[in-house]
């Protein structure tokens, strides 16, 4: 299974920033075919981006989705209008969604079901604060937000989500004199991860599902990361705003 790379714009990038963007990282990525390279854009984005992406194995994502087809759900975006545009992933349960916005456990898994029913591929986050990491609650936040995020959804259906660790007292989100996470932290976090997913499961599906990390990699630390045995790909944020930087961490996914 290739590693999968995933670049999270959150709300950054016109039209027009987003064009060059995918046409000088398409250029610079070329002959990469070691990793599996999804870009999820601002909603705005994804109709001009699909079109760039045609004829290349990028693939599109979205940020987010509301769990329901069609409603009165004043400036939500539903999995048929995601699907209906092209995209194949969709990030659910993101840290900034849950702390800025109150997502919680139980909306994101109605998401990560809907998201399922569609054909959609969830790319499911979890992690603790810096509060909770201090109060030596890491593991047991993330058993609880695993076993929450995941009622009801079985062992063939757990194949087609991605879990991604995001420990937030790790994210950065752009200060530049922040300091990430070590890759011992990093790896201690995923095979935590497996481990509840084993349980949940089995061994076997444990070792199958792709679990990825979100705790801002980076072209510093991205080989370092992605080389430990339970980490299988990034979500990345701030650095996956430049083409080259993003490109970067796509060529340390061997």
């Amino acid at each position: 299974m290739p590693k999968l790379i995933a670049a999270n714009w959150k709300m950054n990038k016109t039209i027009k920033e987003s064009i060059s963007f995918i046409e000088e990282f398409k250029k610079i990525t070329k002959n990469i075919g070691n990793a599996e390279i999804v870009v999820c854009p601002p909603f705005t984005l994804l109709h001009e981006i699909k079109k760039l992406l045609k004829n290349s194995d990028i693939k599109l994502g979205a940020q987010n989705m509301h769990f329901e087809d069609a409603g009165a759900y004043t400036g939500e975006i539903s999995p048929l209008m995601l699907k209906e545009i092209g995209c194949e992933y969709v990030i659910l349960g993101h840290s900034e969604r849950r702390e800025i916005f109150n997502e919680d456990d139980f909306l994101i898994n109605k998401k990560t079901i809907s998201a399922l029913n569609h054909g959609l591929k969830p790319i499911l986050c979890i992690g603790e604060n810096l509060e909770q990491r201090k109060n030596a609650k890491t593991e047991e936040v993330i058993e609880n937000q695993l076993r929450n995020c995941l009622k009801n959804i079985d062992k063939n259906q757990i194949a087609e989500i991605t879990i991604a660790y995001e420990p937030v007292w790790a994210i950065s989100r752009g200060d530049p004199n922040h300091r990430a996470a070590t890759k011992e932290d990093a790896e201690e976090g995923h095979q935590f991860i497996r481990n509840i997913v084993a349980a949940l499961y089995d061994e076997n599906t444990a070792e199958k599902t792709r679990i990825i990390y979100g705790g801002s990699m980076k072209p510093e630390n991205a080989k370092e990361l992605l080389a430990m045995p339970n980490i299988d790909g990034g979500l990345v944020g701030n650095a996956s705003l430049k083409a080259e930087s993003f490109a970067e961490i796509v060529r340390a996914a061997k």
